[in-house]
């Protein structure tokens, strides 16, 4: 059984998301799976970035797996970036591949 467990706890991974927002509203950030049904950070909560910042997100996720950004302005289905709110848009350029501790390139969203 311990043997399991430790093979199990080999796949994880993690990687490291850079995003900055440059828009006058606050933007909402989720990361999404496209490989199984995963959403960071989860359980409905999303990551607001409310100034010019670069804003770094770790998240757990499967080694080999591709995950997407996606961002909105907060209560507006209509300006997004990435996927989106609910990871339901297509994109060019907003997915990596989880890969040890991988760390995205600044995502500038409305430069």
């Amino acid at each position: 059984m311990a043997l399991l467990c430790a093979q199990s706890m080999a796949f994880a991974d993690t990687m490291t998301w850079k995003i900055r927002a440059f828009d006058k509203y606050a933007v909402d950030v989720s990361f999404y799976s496209q490989n199984r049904k995963a959403v960071w950070p989860g359980n409905g909560k999303v990551w607001t970035i409310k100034d010019y910042k670069v804003h770094e997100f770790k998240i757990s996720c499967v080694a080999g797996e591709k995950v997407c950004y996606g961002a909105w302005v907060r209560g507006s289905s209509r300006e997004y970036w990435g996927v989106g709110n609910g990871g339901t848009q297509r994109c060019k350029s907003c997915c990596y591949t989880c890969d040890n501790g991988f760390v995205t390139p600044v995502q500038n969203l409305n430069e």
